[in-house]
């Protein structure tokens, strides 16, 4: 089954990403590698700080644009990772070993094939 792993950062996580310290990437890179070499890791990036983004609604027919999120909070979405595993369980072992689970949280969630299935014409 996937799921998707929504990866909430601080403020100051993104702040410490300015950096290019060995330090601050070697446990992603370790995280990064142990996926792959499980066999569980499909798809992933990290997103740039929520100051970049555009929300998007439509009223009445008539786009509505605003600049940043579209919620203030004290955690932003700072990436996503695709994994393909056997149970929700072991989609809570990986997250529980990301990096930002220390700082910031993962929402794991799974992915609905289903629907992708009918969006897309391709059977899940």
């Amino acid at each position: 089954m996937r799921y998707a792993m929504l990866i909430y950062e601080t403020p100051e996580d993104f702040d410490i990403y300015e950096g290019d310290e060995e330090s601050l990437w070697s446990p992603w890179r370790a995280y990064y590698k142990a996926l792959v070499a499980a066999g569980v890791y499909v798809d992933g990036s990290p997103l740039q700080p929520t100051t970049t983004s555009t929300t998007v609604r439509l009223r009445e027919g008539q786009r509505q644009v605003q600049d940043g999120p579209y919620a203030d909070t004290k955690e932003q979405l700072g990436g996503f990772i695709i994994l393909e595993v056997p149970s929700l369980d072991a989609a809570l072992d990986w997250a529980a070993r990301c990096p930002v689970a220390a700082t910031g949280a993962v929402e794991v969630r799974p992915v609905n094939d289903r629907i992708h299935g009918m969006v897309t014409g391709q059977d899940g």
